[in-house]
């Protein structure tokens, strides 16, 4: 008997560890490290739509982000950079409040995360946000997808349901792959539960400390041939003012090009 528990003992002591299954709320919040830097950063996004195949329409933006200490989420200033008829324009994202400055006019309104853009891609969808804040998430299992580029990629399949009212979406389906926690599809939803769109995430780049998507593809749920692609390019460290993220102060914002 002695000999028996000895080898027993010796059996648990050499056994590996195991390592405890990851939650919903840690692979999300895994994949929006990936996705988003914790500096304070800026990038230049490249907008082209694309109908059949062909491009009918592009614009520029650039994106200044910084994560707010209290909320954990980002503030968002993005600055219309081409074509020249819309250069100057802001959208500014402060807590929960979205607004659109027109140098023009000098005014600023509130829109929503559904304002769009160009063709596929709305103003939500170039927002820097941590979806493991705004969301509430669901690991319904495991699943091989094709990406972008047709390769099989194994990932948890997550469904998300929108925590706030101030989330892009109403519902969200993702798919993060096993590993490396690199977000490869979403399926994005309407509060009716209509499907509004699916986006891949791809050609994935050492960018600011570690691999991260640098393209997004945004495929019309309806019709498959209309196509918006988001370029995240010259992705590099920003400082940032506090006062870039107020609203009073965007008619006297001067941005460095």
């Amino acid at each position: 008997m002695r000999i028996i528990q000895s080898l027993l003992a010796l059996a648990i002591a050499a056994t590996p560890a195991l390592t405890l299954a990851e939650t919903a709320e840690e692979i999300i919040a895994a994949s929006d490290q990936v996705r988003n830097p914790s500096e304070p950063f800026r990038s230049t996004d490249t907008l082209t739509e694309f109908v059949a195949g062909k491009p009918r329409d592009s614009e520029t933006l650039t994106v200044y982000a910084k994560v707010d200490p209290t909320t954990h989420q980002y503030r968002n200033l993005i600055r219309y950079v081409d074509p020249p008829r819309d250069q100057g324009k802001i959208v500014l994202l402060d807590g929960h409040q979205l607004w659109f400055f027109d140098p023009n006019s000098k005014a600023s309104v509130r829109i929503s995360p559904q304002q769009r853009l160009i063709g596929q891609a709305s103003i939500g969808d170039v927002l820097t946000v941590n979806f493991a804040i705004d969301y509430t998430a669901t690991l319904l299992g495991d699943e091989t997808v094709q990406d972008a580029d047709r390769k099989d990629r194994t990932c948890w399949h997550l469904d998300m349901k929108a925590a706030n009212d101030q989330a892009s979406y109403n519902r969200v389906e993702y798919w993060v792959e096993h590993d490396t926690h690199y977000p490869i599809k979403a399926k994005f939803y309407a509060d009716s539960g209509r499907l509004l769109k699916i986006l891949y995430y791809r050609i994935f780049e050492a960018r600011l400390g570690r691999v991260r998507p640098s393209q997004a593809v945004i495929i019309d749920a309806v019709d498959t041939s209309l196509v918006t692609t988001l370029k995240l390019g010259d992705l590099r460290p920003q400082n940032i003012p506090d006062a870039w993220f107020a609203r009073d102060y965007l008619p006297r914002l001067q941005v460095e090009q």
